[in-house]
């Protein structure tokens, strides 16, 4: 089974050539290499969660301290929970994935 990103699950159109991406940007999901392949998603499209500037009910968010907990209660987020089981990534992982990328050298 095809694992689902979240701008595939939620269908917010904030994707590469979606509806809503010319109005309201690119969803940093959508742009997020650092955590490219996390939870076998592209870019950051299993891992939406820690992101700031990510859609919710329609508005978008603010930073990961802001929006986190309810985060925790969203559909996509139980989705990739329960897909991954095990080997679901604890946010502070995925926050230093995207802290190690930030700060490599080039």
């Amino acid at each position: 089974m095809k694992k689902l990103n979240c701008w595939e699950f939620k269908k917010c159109g904030r994707h590469l050539g979606g509806e809503k991406a010319l109005d309201l940007g690119l969803c940093p999901a959508v742009v997020e290499i650092s955590l490219d392949s996390v939870h076998d998603g592209e870019f950051g499209g299993r891992a939406c969660w820690v992101l700031a500037g990510t859609m919710c009910k329609g508005v978008i968010q603010g930073t990961f301290a802001q929006k986190y907990k309810e985060c925790e209660k969203c559909d996509f987020y139980k989705y990739v929970k329960e897909q991954e089981g095990d080997d679901f990534l604890p946010v502070v992982t995925l926050l230093k994935a995207i802290e190690d990328y930030n700060n490599r050298e080039l």
